[in-house]
């Protein structure tokens, strides 16, 4: 039980929420094949909770963030950021699969690495979250995780929003922007750092992050979204 203690005290620290539903979660990470052998329930119920909770969190979040994006485009970014690849991702930067419960075969066969079993246990756990606090500690915990990976996400954006922008802005034959640090606040080892990004001039973004780079690239693309749609994509 280790594992599954470690795995929900990182959750609880990101989303701010203190479960109370203890066996949920643990039914939250078991696999259908472990539920047979030991006559437990599995987690596909929850998975399924967690799909809809997921877009629904993914939804608000865009809407939020860009307010002024029309439909398709949100459409296309809500499309990648509830894609198994991305599930399987936040699964393991949270560590989910040593938290697995995972029946001998899906064991042996290396269950704990793989993208479905990851992505499909991150639903659930996204699920119980869901069902234990509401919205607000699911927006939490997936905020910061969403705005890095569409920040950074080649095959949806082209390149990275820095690379956009400095492209978009030579193919005009007009300087190339600047970036300039407004604050970095924060211990030595959880540094927050805050960044303008000035097109011709003039503030055309503002991002933050945990370094310079993550918050270059967060005010790019706050940048591109204040730009003509060519520059955006």
């Amino acid at each position: 039980m280790g594992a599954v203690n470690r795995l929900r005290r990182r959750i609880e620290e990101r989303s701010g929420h203190t479960f109370a539903r203890i066996e949920l979660f643990e039914q939250a990470l078991t696999h259908r094949s472990y539920a047979g052998e030991h006559g437990v329930g599995h987690n596909e119920r929850l998975e399924f909770l967690g799909d809809a909770a997921l877009g629904l969190a993914c939804a608000y979040w865009l809407c939020d963030r860009f307010p002024d994006l029309p439909e398709g485009r949100l459409a296309r970014r809500k499309s990648y950021l509830v894609s198994w690849q991305v599930l399987a991702a936040l699964a393991r930067d949270l560590e989910l699969g040593e938290a697995l419960r995972l029946g001998f075969g899906e064991e042996q066969s290396g269950g704990r690495d793989k993208d479905s079993l990851l992505a499909d246990a991150m639903e659930a756990v996204l699920g119980v979250l869901f069902l234990d606090g509401g919205l607000e500690p699911l927006q939490r915990l997936l905020s910061d995780f969403f705005e890095e990976r569409l920040i950074a996400q080649p095959s949806l954006e082209g390149q990275d929003a820095k690379t956009r922008l400095q492209e978009f802005q030579q193919a005009r034959g007009a300087a190339l922007p600047v970036y300039r640090v407004l604050s970095s606040t924060g211990p030595d080892h959880a540094k927050e750092f805050m960044v303008e990004c000035l097109v011709d001039g003039q503030r055309r973004g503002v991002g933050s992050g945990g370094s310079k780079k993550k918050a270059e690239l967060a005010a790019a693309l706050s940048a591109l979204e204040e730009l003509p749609a060519d520059a955006a994509g």
